[in-house]
């Protein structure tokens, strides 16, 4: 496996992994909170709040290799720039996912289940889709360095993001499934 295939890998592992963790959150986190539920919540949001991060990041390192006129991404900049445009940015994804942790704060009831839907539902729909969009575009490049750069990955980043779904995978309740452990690489 070459170099880009395991950036691509891993990038493809942590996707995966927050679309667990998100689903799992919006699920579980219109209930009545428990000591068991509360952790597990917090953990999900940590997870989250992190990788969601890592993301938005990424796609401005992306847009940074845009700018620098990248050669690899010159035949589908404009593309690529309609991708990043779109809707759905990890930032907005993060501000849902603020609010329906504020939302958590209330009593259980409509409002706080309806904020943690909405947080799903814009994860699974416009978050989702742009990531699609991007990873599909980006899918062309096998420049290692573009690829490098972009991922922003290194051993360190592989294992928090391994460590914090691992937290994840300890604290969710027996009801929920989270897929398999990471596998090493």
């Amino acid at each position: 496996m070459n170099e880009v295939q395991l950036i691509r890998q891993q990038l493809a592992l942590e996707r995966q992994h927050v679309g667990a963790v998100a689903n799992a959150c919006a699920a579980l986190a219109g209930g009545t909170a428990t000591e068991g539920l509360g952790q597990f919540r917090r953990a999900c949001v940590d997870y989250l709040a992190c990788v969601l991060a890592w993301f938005e990041e990424r796609d401005q390192r992306l847009a940074e290799l845009l700018s620098a006129g990248s050669p690899a991404a010159q035949p589908h900049r404009q593309a690529i720039e309609e991708a990043l445009a779109r809707g759905g940015r990890s930032r907005e994804t993060l501000a849902r996912l603020e609010a329906a942790c504020a939302a958590s704060a209330a009593p259980s009831g409509p409002a706080r289940q309806q904020a943690w839907r909405e947080f799903g539902e814009h994860f699974n729909s416009a978050w989702s889709a742009r990531r699609d969009a991007i990873d599909a575009l980006l899918a062309i490049n096998s420049r290692v360095s573009d690829w490098r750069t972009l991922g922003g990955i290194d051993a360190d980043s592989i294992l928090e993001e391994r460590r914090r779904y691992a937290l994840v995978q300890a604290q969710a309740p027996p009801e929920v499934a989270l897929g398999a452990a990471a596998t090493p690489i």
